[in-house]
């Protein structure tokens, strides 16, 4: 890989930026729509960008082919599920919490590893950063202002949405031959699949009477939290490495806080200030002791 430049971490910043935005869009898009109908149209307007890329570059698609049942289970956990979980939290909570608790996904990540791979094994550096961080989030769940015994199950929902991304990417171990895009675009089609019954069964959207602002922002999920940000981060990935693009984890909480802040003029307490400092902390040494095993 390359050294990094100033535009690859400029990129970074604006990954970053994209994702962390897409929490108080999701708080937008919930006064109009349920969490099945938002789930569904990120995935589709997010499949859009990526699938002409693909017939643009000419990358075969293969979600049909032998491998379906992969591309189907993976576009299940590693987008329907989580998708809907957090929309559904988001709801009852800030776009703001929501934002650190989703943070957590590379210290899942790395407990998930450990278990289910075979060179992703704890050290201490690595446990140290996964209690720091872990002890981060159980701290910011005594903060009764913000979670209370009314959304106490929401942001529990956050969480799990989170590990869905997790044990998406370890199952997406199974097919990781195949190109990014081809991958991207096959789970793409498949999540739409799954999510046409479910919304038309539960959620009737048709019968909605929608917000423009909400509108506006369940687009915006689709095609630029979703779809532009997955073309940017296989850029960043080929250009630069996981390691780091992987750095993005830093700048999503941080952003996704003072964007709370500033669009919904959500409280930032000091508990949140004291929670992503100790997320960011656990980060760090996760990500420390990943370096160190790559060189």
């Amino acid at each position: 890989m390359r050294q990094p430049k100033l535009i690859d971490y400029l990129l970074l910043t604006f990954l970053a930026l994209i994702w962390a935005s897409a929490f108080f869009n999701i708080k937008i898009a919930t006064y109009s729509y349920g969490p099945v109908t938002i789930a569904f149209l990120r995935v589709f307007f997010g499949a859009i960008p990526v699938l002409l890329l693909c017939l643009y570059k000419k990358i075969k698609i293969e979600a049909f082919s032998k491998d379906w049942h992969w591309f189907a289970i993976i576009g299940f956990i590693n987008l329907v599920a989580p998708f809907f979980l957090i929309s559904y939290g988001v709801k009852s909570v800030q776009s703001n919490l929501a934002a650190i608790l989703m943070s957590t996904t590379p210290l899942s990540s790395t407990v998930l590893g450990h278990f289910f791979t075979k060179n992703e094994k704890f050290n201490f550096i690595k446990t140290f950063g996964i209690l720091i961080g872990f002890s981060g989030i159980i701290y910011l769940f005594s903060d009764k202002i913000l979670i209370d015994d009314n959304n106490f199950i929401s942001a529990l929902l956050i969480l799990l949405g989170s590990t869905c991304y997790v044990i998406g990417g370890v199952l997406t171990l199974k097919i990781s031959k195949k190109k990014n895009e081809n991958v991207t675009g096959s789970i793409l089609i498949w999540a739409v699949i799954i999510l046409i019954p479910l919304v038309c069964f539960f959620e009737k959207p048709w019968h909605l009477n929608p917000r423009m602002d909400s509108t506006i922002s369940v687009i915006y999920l689709g095609t630029v939290s979703t779809g532009l940000a997955w073309l940017l981060r296989f850029r960043i990935l080929k250009n630069n490495g996981l390691i780091f693009q992987s750095q993005v984890s830093y700048l999503i909480p941080i952003f996704g806080m003072f964007l709370g802040y500033i669009f919904l003029k959500e409280m930032i307490t000091s508990k949140i200030l004291v929670s992503l400092v100790a997320v960011l902390i656990g980060l760090y040494f996760v990500k420390k002791a990943e370096i160190k095993r790559s060189i």
